[in-house]
């Protein structure tokens, strides 16, 4: 899932923005993309990143753990909604061939997965909210561009790269 790249999100429109604006911290490019979609959209009135936590049931690790939620939107229809961020091949079922330690965690992941969301779905039910994962695909279809390399550290003004130094060093003619 966006190849593990995580970071600090600074919005445009620090209004819009649930919580404590300078720590909006994105733990992938594909929320970083959901994130500036979200900062940049119109019809987004509200929003934050891991609002709160859910408890939940884990039926694959067999106990109680917690649900931090991607993020929390409010629209300007009044609607709201809870959304995970997580790569299609997660969403659903793992084929299984072989009994490997790849599918096996693959299984593993999913039931996880599953046992969130059921849980999450009845968190938004009981709080007239609405639950979506979203994957590439969905965030391709809602027009979001998803970035797939880092942004880049801007050097400050008047901050160069360090030169370096020869000393002593004997050119090909023998002079120093």
């Amino acid at each position: 899932m966006g190849r593990g790249y995580s970071g600090y999100y600074k919005p445009k429109h620090k209004s819009k923005y649930i919580g404590d604006k300078r720590n909006i911290y994105y733990r992938s490019l594909w929320e970083r993309s959901f994130c500036k979609w979200c900062d940049l959209n119109n019809k987004v009135m509200k929003w934050a990143i891991e609002p709160f936590v859910i408890p939940y049931y884990d039926k694959g690790q067999k106990k109680y753990r917690k649900y931090n939620p991607d993020f929390y939107i409010k629209m300007e229809n009044g609607k709201r909604y809870l959304i995970e961020i997580k790569p299609d091949h997660e969403t659903k079922p793992p084929k299984v061939k072989r009994r490997t330690k790849r599918t096996l965690l693959a299984e593993s992941t999913y039931i996880t997965n599953q046992s969130k969301w059921d849980t999450a779905t009845i968190y938004c039910k009981k709080n007239n909210m609405e639950f979506r994962v979203v994957t590439e695909f969905t965030m391709k279809e809602m027009g979001i561009k998803i970035i797939t390399t880092p942004p880049r550290k801007r050097r400050k003004k008047g901050v160069s790269k360090k030169k370096v130094k020869y000393t002593n060093r004997k050119t090909s003619s023998g002079l120093k």
